[in-house]
């Protein structure tokens, strides 16, 4: 991978330019996890699995982004990576973390079992690794694992970025593909708990590492960036290579220990989800186009943290129970008009509904006001 030569001056704006399509793939992914979440058992394919590597996927190619240009701004102005670090975590930390701890706190505070019996590990997002210890999920609590495999990339990742040469990086970034990957092909191999290879950090670097080479075509070899992201062979062979993958994980040896889910399934759906941000960063056409730039999708995807954060607090198909307020106003509902059952559309429509107010209430009042401070943490 040879790069061409790009300025600063080139790459400044493409740092701060809006690339509005990835909020409609923001919406596409959350939506994703919020109904595999919802419909449980009653849905086989891992629509939830693929939304949530969609995201780490795009986590890659923003974060990477930020890095290298702030990295090129740092040696322009012969400063060293400590103003690029600080101003880095300063600004990811007013973006996550308060609405994030309020959540947690409120919950605990009411006495939610799950929160109360992990309360520590939420505290210092290392929920995923309680998970690990403790071989079992959650509850409803279940989806803060991938906040934590975010917020540790958030740690070591900018670091490596900062002190790694530019033409090494490339390297860096295949190296964390090929360190995912031999992971969960050792976690296969030795017949470890399947768990392990989803929630740690390590096994899912291959979808951070592969948004982070979109970055670095992205900033330094626009040319070979447009010819791959453009190229529908390439989008389209890997959907094939994803629906083969699933067909097998969902069809054959079922309730066996299987290749295509432990090893597998996360790298082709990270590499589909690639190509699809690689597309939506130059620009899909019709109709996709009109999907992911309407103005409910982007307001959508702008808030898809807080639909995250929420959507299994709204309800979950496990642990949800028939006396949760949401789930108790919806049964008085359908036992007065039962037309409200004849269809699993109407149940999803009222918990993404919940959900979006939840949302769209946190964002106003909370998220976005406080990430408003960033500007005064400039790169």
């Amino acid at each position: 991978m040879q790069p061409t030569t790009t300025t600063l001056i080139e790459s400044v704006p493409k740092e701060k330019t809006y690339l509005v399509q990835l909020d409609g793939l923001r919406f596409i992914a959350v939506t994703l996890v919020m109904v595999d979440h919802w419909l449980g058992e009653t849905n086989i394919i891992p629509i939830g699995y693929f939304g949530v590597n969609m995201f780490f996927v795009l986590s890659g190619f923003l974060i990477t982004r930020i890095l290298i240009t702030s990295k090129q701004r740092d040696q322009e102005l012969k400063r060293g990576p400590a103003h690029s670090l600080k101003a880095f975590y300063i600004r990811r930390s007013l973006r996550i973390f308060p609405i994030y701890y309020i959540t947690i706190l409120v919950l605990a505070a009411i006495n939610f079992q799950a929160v109360r019996m992990s309360f520590w590990w939420l505290v210092t997002y290392t929920q995923n690794i309680w998970i690990v210890v403790h071989k079992t999920w959650l509850g409803a609590i279940d989806h803060l694992w991938s906040l934590a495999v975010e917020e540790q990339y958030y740690i070591f990742f900018p670091f490596l970025v900062l002190i790694t040469p530019r033409r090494y990086l490339p390297h860096l970034l295949f190296g964390l593909i090929a360190l995912a990957i031999g992971l969960r092909i050792i976690f296969y191999i030795n017949h470890s708990l399947w768990i392990y290879q989803f929630v740690l950090t390590p096994t899912c670097m291959d979808a951070f590492g592969m948004g982070g080479i979109l970055a670095y075509l992205f900033v330094f070899n626009q040319d070979r960036f447009n010819r791959l992201v453009r190229n529908n062979y390439l989008l389209w062979g890997s959907f094939l290579f994803l629906v083969v993958n699933v067909f097998f994980m969902e069809q054959f040896l079922l309730g066996t220990r299987r290749i295509t889910s432990d090893v597998l399934a996360r790298f082709f759906m990270s590499l589909f989800s690639a190509f699809m941000i690689g597309r939506a960063i130059v620009g899909f056409g019709q109709p996709m186009k009109w999907l992911l730039q309407n103005k409910v999708t982007v307001y959508l995807g702008q808030i898809s943290y807080g639909l995250y954060l929420f959507h299994n607090l709204i309800y979950n198909y496990y642990h949800t129970q028939p006396t949760y307020p949401t789930l108790r106003v919806w049964n008085k509902a359908a036992a007065l008009f039962p037309v409200l059952n004849s269809t699993p559309l109407l149940q999803l429509s009222y918990f993404y509904v919940l959900t979006v107010l939840a949302a769209a209430i946190s964002w106003h009042f909370i998220e976005k006001p406080i990430n408003s401070l960033k500007d005064k943490f400039s790169y």
